[in-house]
């Protein structure tokens, strides 16, 4: 495994930490209950915190497209919920959510940074750098 490999191992478990650790903080220190599409986003990204955490001590870069897949599907749920908060007509057509409503902003930092925004950060990151890990496991093959 070569050191850009650990690293980019490194920063996709930091990027999952620090989103779970947000997260735990929002909702137990702050109080904010998540809502539905809040905890699909929970149950892709809580799990990338121990898989990837034990892919960077066991160095195992091909965790990459476990990690890419669980990012991009919670990517997309991420991106979904944040335009259901930014977009009106999103927002009027999403009645599913349960008790806590996913139109809410708990947080809407500048004008555009929701608790959704930072998931989809994190996942983008994560998604990043497991295209990236990817492609330099394919460049050793050949």
């Amino acid at each position: 495994m070569t050191k850009q490999q650990e690293n980019g191992l490194l920063l996709m478990w930091g990027a999952a930490l620090i989103a779970t650790a947000g997260s735990l903080y929002f909702s137990e220190v702050r109080g904010y209950a998540p809502c539905e599409l809040c905890w699909y986003q929970r149950i892709l990204m809580y799990p990338l915190v121990i898989i990837l955490g034990v892919a960077y001590i066991q160095k195992t870069p091909r965790i990459a497209l476990t990690a890419l897949v669980m990012s991009v599907i919670g990517g997309g749920i991420s991106l979904y919920h944040y335009g259901i908060q930014k977009i009106d007509a999103l927002g009027n057509a999403s009645d599913f959510c349960g008790q806590v409503p996913c139109t809410g902003q708990y947080i809407n930092w500048f004008g555009f940074i929701t608790i959704p925004f930072l998931a989809l950060t994190a996942f983008i990151i994560i998604a990043g750098v497991s295209i990236y890990l990817l492609k330099t496991l394919k460049e050793e093959t050949h």
